[in-house]
C-alpha cells in the first residue's frame, strides 16, 4: 500500500484499500491517511480530491460490520479531523463528510442505517470540539455554519435532495452532543458558547423550510428543549412543591428535564465569544426569543413558517409572564 504522495497537494491513492473487503487493509488505509492528514507540510487538498477521498472513506465504514468494530471507526473516523494541521484543512475535511452524507444517505439500507446514525452523531461531537480548540472563534464559526447550509450541506434549505431524515437525527442529537463536548473539554477555561450562533442554521432551516414536518421538529427535538432548560433552571427548590408551571413545560417537550444541557446553558453568550460575556439564563432565554422573532420577521421567511414562530415566540413569553406571577 502506498504511504507517500507523489506531490503535497493530492492524497495516496487508498479509495481501493478504504473500500477492501479485508479489515487489515482497510486499518492500514485509515492510518495511512492519518499520517498524511497530519503532514504539516501538505498543500490544502482541492475539492475534488476530498470528495474522492470521502467516497473512499464512506465505502470503509459501510464495510465495517460488527457492532464494535463500527464504534471504535466512528471515533477513530472523527479523530481524523483533530489530526488535521489547521483550521482550513479540518473545515475542509467536515465539508467532505457533510456532502457526503446528504449524497449517499439514501443509498444507505436499513441494516446499515443505525451505525450510520452513531458516525454522523460523532461527527456533529467533534465539529464541537475543534470550535472549542478555536475558543469559538467568530469567522470559524460562521464558515461552519456555511458548511452546514450552503447547497449540498445538509441543512440546506433549498436543497431538495437533502434527506430529511439527516435533518431530523442533527437535530436530534445536535444539543447533546455539544453538552457532551463542554463536559468533555480538558481546557481549563472555556469561553462561552455562542448559542444564537451556532443555532444560527437551524433558526434559518425553521424559517425556509417548504416542509411543516421538519419545521415541527426542528421545534420540538431543538427550540422547545432550550427554552425548556432556560426556564426550568429558574425555578427553585420552594417551587418545586407546586409543578403546574413545569408540569406544563415539561409536557410541551414530552417529558424534558431542566438538567439536559447544565454545562451549555450556565456558559453561553448570544453570537461571539471573544467580546462577549457569559448571560444569566433569564437573559440567555429572552435573547434567543428575541433572535427568534427576528428570523421571523425576515422578508425571506415563509409565510407559514413566520406563523409558526410566532406563535411559539408568544406562548413563550406567556409562559415566561405566568411563571413571573407566580
Amino acid at each position: 500500500m502506498p504511504t507517500k504522495s507523489s506531490s503535497s497537494s493530492s492524497v495516496p491513492p487508498l479509495n481501493k484499500y478504504l473500500a477492501s473487503t479485508e479489515k487489515k487493509t482497510r486499518d492500514k488505509a485509515i492510518k495511512t491517511l492519518s499520517v498524511f492528514l497530519s503532514d504539516e507540510t501538505r498543500d490544502e487538498l482541492p475539492k475534488s480530491e476530498m470528495t474522492k477521498l470521502w467516497k473512499g472513506i464512506f465505502y470503509c465504514f459501510w464495510m465495517s460490520d460488527k457492532p464494535l468494530v463500527q464504534q471504535a471507526l466512528a471515533s477513530e473516523l472523527a479523530e481524523l479531523v483533530l489530526t488535521t494541521t489547521n483550521s482550513s484543512s479540518k473545515l475542509s475535511f467536515l465539508n467532505g463528510f457533510w456532502e457526503t452524507m446528504v449524497r449517499e444517505w439514501n443509498g444507505i439500507d436499513r441494516l446499515r442505517l443505525d451505525k450510520y446514525l452513531m458516525l454522523v452523531r460523532r461527527f456533529v461531537n467533534v465539529s464541537f470540539r475543534v470550535l472549542i480548540r478555536q475558543d469559538w472563534d467568530f469567522k470559524i464559526c460562521q464558515e461552519y455554519n456555511t458548511i452546514l447550509s450552503h447547497q449540498d450541506g445538509p441543512l440546506c434549505a433549498s436543497d431538495g435532495r437533502v434527506p430529511v431524515g439527516l435533518v431530523y437525527h442533527i437535530a436530534d442529537v445536535y444539543l447533546e452532543e455539544l453538552e457532551k463536548a463542554l463536559r468533555s473539554s480538558t481546557r481549563d477555561t472555556i469561553k462561552p458558547v455562542p448559542l444564537a450562533l451556532i443555532l444560527s442554521p437551524f433558526f434559518n432551516l425553521a424559517a425556509q423550510t417548504p416542509l411543516g414536518t421538519i419545521y415541527q421538529h426542528l421545534q420540538s427535538s431543538l427550540f422547545d428543549p432550550l427554552l425548556l432548560s432556560c426556564s426550568s433552571s429558574k425555578v427553585t427548590s420552594e417551587d418545586e412543591n407546586d409543578g403546574e408551571t413545569r408540569a406544563r413545560k415539561r409536557r410541551r417537550v414530552n417529558g424534558g428535564s431542566s438538567d439536559m444541557y447544565p454545562s451549555m446553558i450556565s456558559n453561553a453568550c448570544l453570537d461571539n465569544a471573544s467580546i462577549e460575556v457569559k448571560l444569566p439564563v433569564s437573559d440567555l432565554r429572552k435573547k434567543i426569543l428575541r433572535r427568534l422573532f427576528e428570523v421571523a420577521s425576515q422578508a425571506e421567511t415563509r409565510d407559514a413558517n413566520r406563523r409558526k414562530i410566532y406563535a411559539l415566540w408568544k406562548a413563550e413569553n406567556d409562559d415566561e409572564d405566568d411563571t413571573d406571577e407566580e
